[in-house]
């Protein structure tokens, strides 16, 4: 699974905070990202800090550092990008299996 390190800035600090997290490939220079949290009932920190501050996102991938914008996904397009995530990397479904909450899906496009 690839992975790479997301910047996010504190919704409520104002501090940089970085998170290593794994990656789908989305076409040239997008990304897709899982707010899972291992299944939780609550989504990860990380993904309330990127939701307040969509526009001040940084990613390390692939041994280069690119300022992104972060775009959650909804409808078909959630469901579409889902189906290729799960069928890469089954543990997701898991994930799902473990909450009752939709797991947010975010594109992050390269500016």
């Amino acid at each position: 699974m690839d992975g790479l390190v997301l910047t996010t800035v504190g919704a409520k600090t104002g501090k940089r905070r970085q998170t290593l997290l794994g990656t789908f490939p989305d076409g040239y220079d997008n990304w897709l990202i899982v707010a899972s949290a291992g299944g939780a009932a609550k989504n990860p920190a990380w993904y309330f800090n990127l939701a307040a501050r969509p526009d001040q996102v940084q990613i390390e991938v692939g041994g280069k550092s690119l300022n992104v914008t972060a775009t959650q996904l909804t409808g078909q397009e959630r469901d579409a990008a889902w189906q290729r995530i799960t069928a890469a990397q089954p543990r997701y479904a898991g994930y799902e299996k473990k909450t009752d909450r939709v797991l947010p899906v975010i594109r992050l496009t390269a500016i």
